[in-house]
């Protein structure tokens, strides 16, 4: 049975082995190239993400542990030399007495089940929390993914501001050379010109960042997609704050606690199992010099359980599965507080978009326009023409910011309750 033991853990290690070196090699292969959807940077990021290939070696692990959980205790070989290098009779070795012994442990309470119970706990514990690891890599991935997406269109909406820029500096230029408007005006249309151009590349380095960040995701230095397609200003529908507390119960999160409440109760039982003392039982062969006789010799032997009654062990065992339940309990309360306040500011993001697209975009679109054509028929100054163009590129700034900051609270949601996040699209 040893040696099939031995077989088995072996075969084990080598499957480790394979296993983690193709995870290896295609986390290295993993980098996704074209045009990048927030699916396809899950997917990427669950195959390659570094942290969770490493988080991965905890599974390992907790099944190693419980293999060595199952083990009985190991048999003793002893040897014991008597009556010799004395005096008289026990002079040299002529009245040498040799004791050859092989003596075993014998475990009592079921201490080797509860053992393998525990490490069995432990396992799920891990497994739950490789589950909540995995949220996390999703959770992350999705805000950096909603950041490339954001910084794109700040970028598009920078282009456009200096193409603005560009075509006020041409038609101030043809008023000035028409003697319509002094030279001041053409030297502050430069200035607005020269701060989009600034703006604009400030949205182009935001947006490389971005990208950058994304690709880290799933460890490649290197981003290789063109682009993250998303629309950014789609607000998906959301399920109702009660249906989002009914399913908080379900995250890993509070799972993580039941799971760990498990592992706590298994170790009290251990603790308790081993205050009970163990066993020894020997046998052996004793050979005697001075007769050349030989005789069996057998005994047993237990501790006695006067001042170690592993009380300590016990009382800690008891405190950690008490604290469990506080450290859930607790858990819940910052749950639901921080659940409620991301329900309502996802709701007011919702309604800022809104009210900035549908509301304060056209009506600043209109206002440029008006200001424009009065600015070419002499009724408006170049000031109020820049303050304009300026509110006009606020609103559509802002409108990118408060859909980015929805889809962000959105996929906090979604981590926090354990809800429909976007799942890879393989394995």
């Amino acid at each position: 049975m040893l040696f099939a033991l031995a077989r088995a853990c072996a075969a084990c290690a080598l499957l480790f082995v394979v296993c983690s070196a193709d995870a290896q090699a295609q986390a290295e292969s993993v980098n996704p190239d074209g045009e990048l959807t927030l699916a396809r940077a899950i997917d990427a990021a669950m195959r390659g993400n570094p942290d969770l290939l490493a988080s991965a070696y905890e599974l390992s692990a907790a099944q190693a542990r419980i293999v060595q959980a199952d083990l009985r205790p190991n048999p003793e070989f002893g040897v014991e030399l008597e009556n010799f290098a004395g005096s008289g009779a026990a002079q040299r070795i002529d009245s040498l007495e040799t004791t050859l012994s092989l003596s075993q442990v014998v475990e009592l309470g079921g201490k080797r089940g509860l053992r393998r119970a525990a490490a069995e706990a432990d396992l799920d514990f891990v497994d739950i929390e490789q589950r909540a690891r995995e949220l996390d890599i999703l959770s992350d991935v999705t805000s950096r993914f909603i950041d490339v997406a954001a910084a794109q269109e700040r970028v598009r909406f920078a282009i456009q501001a200096t193409a603005l820029a560009q075509s006020t500096l041409e038609a101030i230029g043809a008023r000035v050379e028409a003697g319509r408007s002094p030279e001041a005006e053409r030297s502050r249309a430069r200035v607005a010109l020269t701060r989009a151009v600034i703006e604009q590349r400030q949205a182009e380095s935001e947006l490389r960042a971005a990208r950058y960040a994304l690709s880290a995701s799933w460890g490649s230095p290197e981003p290789a997609f063109t682009m993250a397609r998303a629309e950014l200003f789609d607000l998906r529908a959301v399920e109702s704050f009660q249906a989002l507390m009914d399913r908080l119960e379900e995250s890993p999160d509070f799972i993580r606690f039941a799971s760990e409440a498990r592992l706590r109760a298994a170790e009290l039982r251990l603790a308790r199992v081993r205050a009970r003392p163990n066993l020894t039982f020997s046998l052996g062969v004793r050979r005697f010099e001075q007769t050349d006789d030989a005789a069996l010799v057998a005994g047993f032997s237990m501790p006695l359980p006067i001042f170690d009654k592993n009380q300590g062990a016990i009382r800690e065992a008891q405190i950690r599965l008490d604290q469990t339940d506080a450290l859930r309990n607790a858990a819940r309360v910052k749950a639901r507080a921080s659940l409620l306040a991301l329900y309502q500011e996802m709701n007011t993001d919702r309604a800022r978009v809104d009210t900035l697209r549908n509301e304060a975009m056209p009506q600043a679109q209109l206002a440029l326009d008006q200001t424009r054509s009065g600015y070419d028929r002499g009724r408006f100054s170049f000031l109020e023409l820049i303050t304009v163009q300026e509110e006009l590129l606020a609103v559509q700034a802002a409108a990118i910011d408060a859909a980015a900051d929805f889809h962000r609270i959105l996929a906090e949601i979604e981590r926090l309750t354990s809800a429909a996040l976007t799942r890879p699209t393989s394995p």
